[in-house]
């Protein structure tokens, strides 16, 4: 990920984990990398920015209930930056891929969507409101 707003079309741009247990996500995470968590209401509810010395890394929150008694297991997801998250999910099902949660605003972040490849792998697309959430680079 590129520091500030340079993340361009096509490069991944941010990554949210799914965790089945938040508070050891956290502390994990924490230990590991060092990172802080800052709890945030989005969207009605809340979610967790995950920073790096005062800049965010990228955010957690905790399955639902439904996706816990379905089996799925804790996970990272990877976003995309897009130009239009409309079109890219149409382009993705025009190219044989699905759609799991189609576009939605993100409380004045970004607009979203996650799909299915065509080989089975999941992806997010994000497409900012501003510029790149993602404001601590790799490495």
């Amino acid at each position: 990920m590129n520091r500030g707003g340079g993340t361009a079309v096509g490069q991944f741009c941010w990554v949210d984990l799914a965790a089945s247990d938040a508070a050891d996500a956290k502390a994990f995470y924490g230990q590991l990398f060092g990172w802080t968590p800052h709890q945030q209401p989005a969207n009605g509810g809340s979610f967790t920015r995950l920073r790096l010395a005062g800049q965010d890394v990228g955010s957690l929150y905790l399955l639902r209930q439904v996706h816990l008694d379905r089996g799925v297991p804790s996970h990272w997801m990877p976003y995309v930056r897009v130009g239009d998250v409309e079109a890219a999910v149409r382009r993705a099902v025009a190219l044989g891929g699905a759609v799991i949660v189609p576009p939605f605003s993100v409380s004045g972040t970004a607009d979203i969507a996650l799909i299915l490849d065509k080989v089975g792998a999941e992806v997010g697309l994000w497409e900012p409101a501003k510029s790149n959430p993602a404001e601590v680079a790799d490495g």
